[in-house]
């Protein structure tokens, strides 16, 4: 497979579309990112990682149909492609590759 660089927060975001599935769209990538890592996370950079992920073909979108709650507007949903999924895989792959070299060793309290 052709090398696809993923930053760190894009592989996040990456992650939470993959487990959003249809549902994933901007505030629901946010909330459940901040509610799993628990820590603040900007929806611009978010909408940025998105637009990145798009460009490398690692999700594609649709857009949803027009809601009053959300004064007209429509939420763009996000799905994760076939690219993006073996490029998740080859990262898990790597990064438990190298997990698993780590020594058995222990640190004293």
């Amino acid at each position: 497979m052709k090398h696809h660089s993923l930053g760190e927060f894009e592989e996040l975001v990456l992650l939470m579309v993959a487990a959003l599935h249809d549902e994933a769209y901007g505030v629901s990538i946010h909330e459940n990112l901040e509610l799993k890592s628990s820590k603040t996370v900007n929806i611009s950079a978010i909408h940025v990682a998105l637009k990145r992920l798009e460009e490398k073909a690692f999700v594609k979108s649709r857009f949803g149909g027009i809601t009053e709650d959300r004064g007209g507007r429509r939420k763009k949903f996000y799905v994760i492609t076939a690219l993006g999924k073996r490029v998740l895989d080859n990262q898990y792959e790597l990064r438990t590759s190298i997990y698993n070299q780590i020594p058995k060793i222990s640190f004293s309290r």
